[in-house]
């Protein structure tokens, strides 16, 4: 058992983080606590225009002086009845804003874009929770009466997502397989990303499920983690978290390369959250500049590799190095046992594993 923080075993403090479960497994851990607060006022915004989407979002995450809001996500909206009706963040909506939103995508090649935000707030209700969401808001570049607001609980909202996994469980889409895919697209790609995956590999997607667009700043990562980000200042989480259903599986996996191919082929330097990949080489290329340090905490800190083999990140050498360990304290053990009974033992160590003969 390893203590680690900021300050003691630091190297595995962060290596953790991101790191795969490569490097240890946390059995205990302290986190700092607040107040809550008891309501939030949370609104959704459409919008058309991708440019003014992205650029919105951008300033809301500047905003570092307690102004802005608390929350901020996008997401894609398409005006197929599965993901726009069926989704499971849709609950927010009534039924005539749902058509109403349904009739925009349309009338916008399939594709618009919805971003979701929340002031939280004490009890009772002030001006100046009116007052700073009108003020954010008049910055914003949504289209004009396309902004949908509800007033809920603070744990009604931490809750949503609950909520909505009991309206899919019972329609029978919950328990369906989800094969997710999660990116980190640098900003400067993003309109090509926009062109080639929302409006082009997914235009015809009908599958329920969010798909998230959101921009993180990288300052907030800190570089000694061992999670990997694409190399600007500001890049974006990309998650299609969709279900398959009716044993389509198969064909969003196929998306999900073709969407991968995609970036490959137009240069898009991506990196993927909780990623899968078969050759070291392809893990090396992955955590870049910073795989020697990872190989170097998991020389220290898992030599025999026994941590998630199954990622296929460390395997040969460490698998031998196993073996002899093994080896060595099956032999120790087999001669005690030999010289309590009064027989003498030899033990030959050959390729495929070990003989013993008793004498």
């Amino acid at each position: 058992m390893v203590t680690c923080s900021r300050d003691v075993n630091s190297d595995l403090f962060y290596g953790v983080l991101g790191g795969l479960g490569q490097l240890g497994i946390i059995t205990r851990a302290r986190i700092a606590v607040e107040p809550a607060p008891t309501r939030v006022r949370w609104v959704r915004l459409i919008y058309t225009d991708f440019t003014a989407f992205i650029d919105d979002q951008e300033g809301l995450i500047s905003i570092t002086d307690g102004t802005g809001f608390d929350y901020v996500e996008g997401s894609l909206l398409m005006d197929q009845t599965t993901t726009l009706i069926n989704n499971w963040r849709s609950s927010f909506f009534s039924g005539d804003d749902s058509e109403k939103i349904k009739k925009l995508a349309s009338q916008f090649g399939g594709a618009i874009y919805c971003l979701e935000a929340a002031v939280y707030y004490d009890e009772p209700v002030t001006d100046a929770v009116d007052e700073k969401l009108a003020s954010l808001l008049r910055k914003l570049r949504f289209v004009s009466g396309f902004a949908f607001a509800v007033d809920a609980t603070y744990l009604a909202f931490l809750d949503r997502v609950r909520e909505g996994e009991l309206r899919l469980r019972e329609v029978g889409l919950w328990d369906v397989p989800h094969p997710w895919l999660n990116l980190f697209v640098p900003k400067s790609a993003m309109h090509v990303f926009e062109s080639g995956v929302f409006k082009g590999i997914l235009k015809t997607n009908n599958s329920p499920g969010p798909v998230l667009i959101y921009p993180m700043n990288k300052n907030k990562w800190d570089e000694r983690m061992s999670a990997v980000t694409p190399n600007e200042e500001i890049f974006y989480s990309i998650g299609l978290l969709r279900s398959a259903t009716s044993g389509e599986w198969q064909e969003l996996e196929r998306q999900n390369e073709e969407i991968l191919g995609f970036c490959h082929e137009v240069g898009i330097e991506l990196k993927q959250y909780l990623p899968h990949y078969t050759e070291q080489s392809d893990w090396a290329r992955h955590f870049g500049h910073k795989w020697d340090k990872f190989v170097e905490l998991k020389k220290r800190y898992d030599p025999k590799a026994i941590l998630s083999p199954g990622q296929q990140i460390f395997t040969p050498d460490h698998a031998d190095a196993a073996a002899a360990v093994l080896i060595i304290y099956f032999e120790k053990l087999l001669w005690i046992l030999c010289g309590l009974i009064g027989v003498g033992v030899g033990l030959q160590k050959q390729n495929s594993g070990i003989i013993v003969g008793i004498t």
